[in-house]
């Protein structure tokens, strides 16, 4: 995530890109609160995406769900591995929620090969 409120607009979604845009002091304190987040505990940085990807999926939530695969392809995460999360939420959001979520993460991996 951008803490560069200028940077925001050409690297989010146009809603969060707006956002930023138009209220960069609060962009700045969202950015600077996810990163004390993320440093505040043991998990290392890939883990710490499929947490957060689960956590997309759960809230059901498509916007985040894309941003999450997306890093996490830029991060060398593989759509194997991402696949295995959504499955992993079918016994607590259900297989509904795992088929979106499913078609979500597809929608940045399917030039990968995947069956």
């Amino acid at each position: 995530m951008p803490k560069d409120p200028s940077e925001a607009e050409d690297h989010l979604p146009s809603g969060a890109g707006r956002l930023a845009a138009r209220h960069p002091e609060i962009w700045r304190a969202y950015a600077e609160l996810g990163e004390r987040c993320a440093e505040e505990g043991p998990l290392d940085a890939k883990t710490r995406r499929l947490v957060k990807l689960a956590l997309a999926i759960g809230a059901g939530s498509e916007g985040a769900v894309h941003s999450h695969v997306r890093r996490g392809l830029a991060e060398g995460i593989t759509p194997e591995e991402m696949d295995h999360v959504m499955l992993l939420t079918i016994p607590l959001a259900g297989l509904p929620a795992a088929a979106k979520a499913m078609t979500w993460i597809d929608d940045l991996t399917k030039e990968q090969t995947r069956a």
